[in-house]
């Protein structure tokens, strides 16, 4: 397994950068125009998603697949929802990403807009860390097919869909039963996933080099069902049970409802996202500011 962070691993000249930005943002259209101005006197080619495209006055907006697809370097403009969209749009392309945070939390897009041009300077010349993501790759499994599969950067999430009814969840960790959870739903989150709906539901921090999944029950019936922590070559199964209709969601962002007999596979993913880390900023030093530690 490659090492979590590398310097300077991308040794491609920059000469197209893609943006990708959230949409309805005012501070979006801002920046977008100054943005693109900024790279036009370095002589970088851009080319812009539907958003980006429409804060700059243009027309020229193409999908995000195709964005990353023709780019050296990603800029994302927005918050962690923004950059789980580039993230899934890049699979495959082993391209750095710039993510700057235009929202509120924001555990992934940790480069505030006052430092956007010094870090992109950085990243024009090569000079950056970058910080290797592993993704979850999920796969529905439907009378012994699989029919669907996806890449995820944060978690695969089962829930309940019906008003005040709790889900069962088989789930089995490679050929080993951990439980039937009774619960409003369950969270399988990787390393970068734990600070987001995982720690909501009370799982684990985990430090992103770690290999490692997080199973962690959502409002579980039993009090004695806490989060559990498996290794990344782990092969999770998880089948809902007879009762309440279940749903399966990305990120948060995709999704599908499941069907009686329906199996959901949860492994480690081959691909990686390859984000540009501040110089100065450390993993704990985004705790202590985004979760409000105490500290000097």
């Amino acid at each position: 397994m490659p090492g979590p962070n590398v310097s300077g691993e991308f040794t491609k000249p920059v000469r197209t950068a893609g943006l990708m930005s959230k949409p309805r943002s005012e501070e979006a259209a801002r920046v977008v125009p100054e943005l693109l101005a900024w790279l036009k006197n370095r002589g970088v080619k851009e080319l812009l998603d539907p958003e980006s495209a429409a804060y700059a006055g243009r027309g020229d907006g193409i999908s995000r697949e195709a964005v990353a697809a023709a780019s050296d370097l990603l800029i994302v403009l927005g918050g962690d929802g923004t950059l789980l969209s580039t993230a899934r749009a890049s699979i495959g392309r082993d391209i750095p990403l710039l993510a700057v945070n235009l929202g509120g939390l924001g555990f992934l897009t940790s480069i505030k807009v006052d430092q956007l041009y010094v870090q992109l300077e950085r990243a024009l010349q090569g000079s950056y860390n970058i910080g290797r993501r592993r993704m979850l790759h999920a796969e529905l499994w439907r009378a012994g097919q699989s029919i669907a599969a996806w890449e995820a950067l944060n978690d695969t999430v089962l829930t309940k869909t019906e008003i005040a009814r709790m889900i069962d969840l088989d789930v089995h960790v490679d050929d080993h039963l951990v439980c039937v959870y009774r619960a409003d739903g369950l969270i399988i989150s990787t390393p970068t996933g734990s600070t987001a709906y995982s720690l909501s539901a009370g799982g684990p921090i985990m430090f992103p080099a770690v290999a490692a999944f997080a199973i962690t029950p959502i409002c579980p019936h039993m009090l004695t069902n806490r989060p559990v922590i498996v290794p990344d070559e782990s092969v999770i199964h998880v089948v809902p049970g007879d009762g309440p209709s279940t749903y399966l969601t990305i990120d948060g962002q995709v999704g599908e409802m499941l069907q009686h007999g329906d199996r959901v596979v949860c492994r480690r993913s081959q691909h990686f996202l390859n984000l540009i880390l501040p110089p100065d900023m450390l993993f704990f030093d985004v705790l202590r500011e985004k979760l409000k530690w105490g500290g000097r």
